[in-house]
């Protein structure tokens, strides 16, 4: 049976409201109760839950450094596995909420992470292609390809993309890297079958 914290997570996942931020403050969840607040745009009251447990809680530091990404006031380094662990989810979540203008506000860093992790261009590429928006998500990904040309999932994703506007050309060159990478990437696969549907 799923519990009353698990519900309640869920929720500030999918649907926040006031009853679940209530629940977290009266039940001592600090850290999301930080981060309703951050959902419902009330930055202070984020940032100074964060400060309470970010010694003991590395997603709470985090927060904090989300936070001057979001406000372009950044004084500290976010660490490589913050950045591999919690940038891509986050930004999922705030483009769930319809927070446009926070994540233009941290994909502007993307360079700047990049010198961290350098990984950073495919995370954003990676959230940006799960939410639909294939055009930035390409610009992303294709800055990721000049550093990590071997990983086939990036090849794919992008191929992927070009499948979506019907440029087959570009598709299928894509694909082919992909599959000379790694000849039995089964995505790849399936997708050289669908352009070849598509180009008959």
């Amino acid at each position: 049976m799923i519990s009353e914290y698990q519900k309640e997570k869920d929720i500030l996942l999918t649907n926040l409201n006031k009853d679940c931020q209530r629940y977290f403050l009266k039940k001592g969840y600090i850290l999301e109760y930080a981060y309703s607040c951050l959902l419902n745009d009330d930055i202070e009251s984020a940032k100074k839950n964060f400060e309470l447990i970010k010694d003991e809680d590395i997603r709470a530091h985090w927060g904090l450094i989300l936070i001057s990404l979001i406000e372009g006031n950044v004084k500290e380094y976010p660490s490589y596995f913050e950045l591999r662990n919690f940038l891509e989810i986050d930004i999922d979540i705030l483009i769930h909420y319809f927070k446009g203008y926070y994540v233009e506000n941290i994909v502007r860093y993307s360079d700047f992470m990049f010198t961290i992790n350098p990984e950073t261009h495919k995370f954003i590429g990676r959230v940006l292609y799960n939410n639909g928006f294939l055009e930035q998500a390409l610009f992303f990904l294709d800055r990721a390809k000049s550093y990590f040309y071997n990983d086939p999932e990036l090849h794919y994703l992008i191929a992927f993309i070009y499948f979506n506007i019907k440029d087959y050309v570009k598709a299928q060159k894509a694909i082919d890297d992909c599959l000379q990478i790694l000849p039995d990437y089964y995505p790849a696969k399936y997708m050289q079958e669908k352009l070849r549907t598509e180009q008959i």
